[in-house]
């Protein structure tokens, strides 16, 4: 039993000193310099994984070293390459706090933005025809904010030209975001919330194509909401500048028994609601009324238009 022992704990001491020794060939002790030129060159052959691993080993072993700030900026560099966005930003948000005066914080301000940037156009952004104003802008709005820290504190950086180029596309899809949103709430019936979205483009996001988009907005949804003053100032504005802007209502008519019936071989598309007073009187209404209103006494409405769009057009 004792000889057991014995060979059961030499056999343990053997493992353990293997293991040792292993550990000891994985991660040899290099020099700082040696190290970082290893890095380097991984990342001149595009290597991303072994950069990363070289400049991690670098941080570790010589935290305090001639190599380790500018390794900080190579290891934000490299995760961003390897499409590891979380983690770029991640370094790219301590670099900027642990260097706040280095000579290139710049550049860490412009991979924070670029790693956001590419992270919301993704692979199938890219290469398949998808609406980008139906997608989370959470990293749009990341990428922004990036470049716009960069050309306020940075104005003459080298990375400045590139950042405001980006910065539009940007709120170009940020604005449209917002549409979108605008859009959806009047489908639901939340029309305050549609015209706030609207105005909010107005007011912040100038300059964009969804501007007449929004205007249009607005103008649909305080016609909604018998607004009649507000939508007119904002049919004003849309005539005014826009003079060529097609509009369209986004809430449709909802759909009556004979639509069904002629599986809506009869349906148009809905009409905009008109922000004007109506003039006319309750006998030229009635001699304006469609051959199916005046057939179904009344049963379908007056051409499609939905009881809100009537109340509104009435006031």
């Amino acid at each position: 039993m004792r000889i057991t022992k014995f060979f059961a704990v030499a056999a343990l001491c053997v493992l353990v000193s293997a293991c040792s020794s292993n550990d000891d060939k994985e991660i040899p002790d290099q020099p700082e310099q040696e190290i970082y030129e290893q890095a380097l060159d991984a990342l001149e052959l595009d290597n991303y994984v072994l950069a990363i691993e070289k400049l991690q080993l670098l941080e570790a072993r010589y935290p305090f070293g001639r190599y380790s700030e500018q390794a900080q900026l190579e290891l934000t560099y490299a995760y961003f390459k390897n499409h590891e966005p979380e983690a770029a930003r991640a370094a790219a948000d301590r670099f900027i706090r642990l260097h706040p005066n280095h000579e290139n914080i710049d550049y860490a301000y412009y991979l924070k933005g670029l790693t956001a940037f590419e992270q919301d156009r993704t692979f199938f952004i890219k290469y398949l025809p998808l609406d980008e104003s139906k997608r989370d802008p959470g990293a749009a709005l990341d990428g922004f904010e990036s470049f716009r820290a960069l050309l306020r504190q940075y104005p003459n950086s080298e990375y400045a030209p590139d950042a405001r180029k980006r910065m539009i596309h940007l709120k170009n899809r940020l604005a449209s975001y917002e549409v979108h949103v605008a859009h959806y709430y009047i489908q639901r019936g939340a029309y305050l919330a549609a015209a706030n979205r609207g105005r909010y483009v107005i007011e912040n996001l100038q300059e964009t194509p969804a501007v007449p988009a929004a205007l249009s907005v607005m103008v649909e949804a305080y016609t909604l909401l018998g607004q009649a003053d507000l939508a007119n100032d904002a049919m004003v504005v849309l005539q005014n500048n826009y003079p060529n802007y097609t509009y369209r209502p986004v809430r449709q008519a909802e759909k009556t028994l004979f639509d069904a019936a002629t599986l809506d071989l009869f349906r148009g598309d809905a009409e905009a609601p008109a922000p004007v007073v109506n003039t006319l009187s309750d006998d030229e209404v009635k001699d304006n009324r469609s051959w199916l209103n005046r057939f179904s006494f009344g049963l379908f409405g007056e051409d499609g238009k939905d009881e809100d769009t009537e109340k509104a057009e009435e006031k």
